[in-house]
């Protein structure tokens, strides 16, 4: 177990949160909440004027004022130090822009590689004067920027790359040649974070200015959604580069590739949040206005169902978020902000939470997907008609699953990650599965019912969702040693028990925090989202566990630790109807999310 003075990542596993230690949206300060007002005046300024043109026209030469008229309002400038001219913003700042520049479509994905995997890798890993040279700039929007990572025969496999970058006779400049493929703002980028190899094998970043000449921008892609985002080829033809301008160290590039899609996922979860919210402002008020059989349709059980599953899977993405967020700033807050290598430290207290990270991307991509494809149910024939923003969300959203990694990849690095933490001594992971396993193999114990108290009943089962996901955790590992690498499906399915976990959690936890701060009553609606997610959490997560342990086990073994599953997983059914009803009216009353 962690002995720092805040828990690492992947910790939530072996131990219980109070609801003091989380952050939620609910702690947000007055500044937190004028930058959000800001961004809200942004897309209703600057965007919204324009988005026929932007996200029907495909107008992607916009995306270049537009950032420059961000980075005038400083909404560029959050993730830079102030000594250049940044903001300096803690993580959850950052999340809240992440989220509400969500709504303004095409222009998320544009900023998002500007004002963050554009410009962290300098942040992070850029010497003084690089960051002096660069940082200014991209901070206002005067420089645009690219991370430009993946090539027509890379992707999830980044160090597959096959671009060179080659020392010249005078050794002052490497010249690099490659081509990099799906690049977003490559339009009309001037500088691209590009990783090349140097010998054949030294995987290296560098800063490349596209003024330096060898640099060839393809055609944009004509793509299913962001029609409205600039997305292109880079080619790269004896580019020289100067040996001022290798990123980080030579050799070392994946530390800067990984790292930044870590922050790259993490951003893309609170992003989705915001989807998930939009969608609902845009599907709930027309269930008010249409009406069929002499009703509007949300009075149908089956619509109010589908309101209150995408207000539950929003609620435990932003729940997760902000957590998380709070998390590392607690981590960063370790450090000493006036140390030379503060910045790369930081990234480093990131790096501790690549487990929550890769969790919130698949989760809350995912839970984008369900309010996507419910919001335009909702809405019928007019759903599909471009008329409608769901139209754009249906087909924007598609995106997300693929960015930063798929949410295939994700899931096997949640499980990877929390073993590799295990096997280095960081996490008593596996001796806790033992312990959880020997317990699954015993008599039970018996335990007299009780009146529960508030959530009480919640906070057991999400306490054995984490023995549920150690548990298969533990018996995959110990069954297929080395080789559980191999064996994808039983990874995914516990990775996706793990999330569970950390979901249920994230809503529990917030929920009681509220509760404290503004009584039962004040909690009642997160309460009745809580017991729906842990509810339907637990049912799901019996069908993942079976599934792991049938491809893991065999025989009496088998049937032991299923009975033992059985135990885990066993509660009583929550009234799916009512909480969905409840919940409903919330949402209807609200106009789309209710908090």
């Amino acid at each position: 177990m962690s002995q720092q003075n805040y828990p690492t990542g992947g910790e939530f596993l072996l131990r219980a949160a109070a609801p003091a230690e989380i952050f939620t949206p609910e702690d947000f300060d007055e500044n937190q909440r004028m930058i959000a007002q800001a961004a809200r005046d942004f897309i209703q300024q600057k965007i919204e004027p324009r988005r026929e043109q932007i996200e029907y026209q495909g107008d992607t030469a916009l995306g270049a004022p537009l950032l420059k008229e961000a980075g005038a309002m400083g909404l560029l400038a959050v993730d830079v130090p102030e000594r250049f001219g940044g903001m300096g913003a803690d993580k959850a700042t950052v999340m809240i822009i992440s989220e509400l520049i969500s709504r303004s479509g095409s222009f998320a994905v544009q900023h998002g590689a500007q004002a963050g995997i554009g410009t962290l890798p300098i942040v992070y890993f850029g010497t003084e004067a690089q960051k002096a040279q660069y940082l200014p700039r991209l901070a206002t929007g005067e420089l645009l920027t690219s991370y430009a990572l993946t090539e027509p025969g890379s992707g999830s496999d980044a160090l597959a790359a096959r671009t060179t970058a080659t020392l010249n006779p005078a050794g002052t400049h490497y010249l690099l040649n490659g081509v990099k493929q799906y690049i977003s703002n490559a339009g009309f980028a001037d500088l691209f974070i590009v990783f090349a190899k140097i010998d054949g094998d030294k995987f290296t970043g560098f800063i490349v200015e596209k003024a330096f000449g060898g640099v060839v921008i393809g055609a944009e892609e004509k793509k299913m959604g962001i029609k409205g985002s600039s997305t292109c080829q880079v080619i790269l033809e004896d580019c020289p580069v100067p040996v001022g301008n290798v990123l980080g160290e030579v050799g070392k590039g994946h530390h800067i590739a990984f790292n930044i899609l870590n922050v790259g996922r993490f951003k893309l979860g609170a992003s989705s949040v915001g989807g998930c919210k939009l969608a609902l402002e845009w599907a709930v008020p027309y269930t008010s206005q249409r009406e069929q059989f002499g009703a509007p349709i949300n009075t149908f059980g089956l619509i109010r169902a589908k309101i209150a599953d995408v207000t539950a899977a929003a609620f435990a993405a932003e729940s997760m978020v902000y957590r998380t967020a709070g998390l590392l700033d607690r981590a960063i807050a370790t450090l000493d902000k006036g140390a030379p290598d503060y910045d790369l430290k930081s990234i480093l207290k990131v790096e501790e939470f690549s487990i929550e990270c890769s969790m919130i991307k698949i989760f809350a991509t995912e839970a984008m997907a369900l309010a996507a494809e419910e919001g335009v149910q909702m809405l019928g024939g007019y759903g599909y008609c471009q008329e409608y923003g769901l139209e754009r969300l249906y087909r924007d959203e598609r995106i997300n699953r693929i960015f930063e990694g798929t949410n295939e990849i994700n899931r096997l690095l949640v499980p990877g990650l929390l073993l590799r933490k295990a096997l280095k001594g960081e996490l008593p992971l596996l001796q806790a599965a033992q312990k959880i396993a020997e317990e699954l193999m015993g008599v039970p114990e018996f335990v007299a019912p009780g009146e529960p108290g508030f959530l009480e009943q919640e906070a057991k089962l999400v306490a054995n969702l984490k023995k549920t996901a150690l548990a298969a955790l533990g018996i995959a590992a110990r069954t297929f040693g080395d080789k559980l690498k191999d064996q994808q499906e039983v990874l995914a399915d516990c990775a996706d028990l793990v999330i569970a976990a950390y979901a249920c959690e994230s809503a529990l936890l917030r929920t009681q925090k509220q509760a404290e701060r503004a009584g039962r009553d004040g909690a009642a609606l997160m309460a009745d989202i809580t017991t729906l997610c842990v509810n339907d959490a637990v049912e799901r997560s019996a069908e993942l566990g079976r599934r792991a342990l049938a491809n893991t086990l065999a025989g009496d073994e088998l049937r032991t630790m299923l009975a033992g599953l059985r135990r885990l997983t066993k509660h009583d059914p929550a009234p799916r109807a009512k909480l969905h009803d409840r919940i409903a009216a919330a949402a209807i009353a609200a106009g789309g999310y209710p908090f």
